[in-house]
């Protein structure tokens, strides 16, 4: 019986950005994300050109206007613009929220990939980030993003 000494150890390498920009999973879950952001970016637009339609307004009346039509329309802008302003950084920190979301599950997915092959393939040890030469015989990358692709068309 062969000891662990004796044994041939098997490495692989993956590049797991390579993976994740390349799969089919992450390109269907960047464009879902985009239209959402887009849609709600297009109100955030919709509603800065109906402050500034305020703010020419004003600009353009102010002579005509009572010292309390302006003031209520100084207030109301204030008050719109603020709430642009926070609807704009809830926005970003959901679009931030919401791509680590989906990049978290896109990792468990290649991490299911690449155990998979491990096992298929016996492989003893697959490293990541942080080497410094591999040859393209032990990077099981392209393998990878080839069961992503098959898996993809499956749903």
């Amino acid at each position: 019986m062969p000891t662990a000494h004796t044994e041939e150890i098997r490495l692989a390498i993956v590049n797991p950005n390579r993976i994740v920009e390349a799969s089919p999973q992450y390109a269907a879950a960047r464009e879902a994300l985009l239209a959402e952001i887009n849609e709600r970016e297009a109100t955030l637009i919709a509603r800065q050109d109906d402050i500034d339609k305020l703010q020419r307004h004003l600009e353009q009346n102010a002579a005509l206007m009572s010292e309390d039509e302006m003031q209520r329309l100084r207030n109301d802008i204030r008050s719109r613009t603020r709430r642009l302003r926070y609807d704009r950084e809830e926005l970003q920190e959901d679009f931030a929220l919401r791509k680590n979301e989906l990049r978290t599950r896109l990792v468990k997915q290649v991490e299911e990939v690449v155990r998979q092959l491990a096992k298929e393939k016996n492989i003893d040890l697959i490293l990541t980030e942080g080497v410094v030469y591999f040859s393209k015989r032990i990077d099981l990358s392209d393998e990878i993003i080839i069961r992503l692709k098959k898996e993809f068309a499956q749903h």
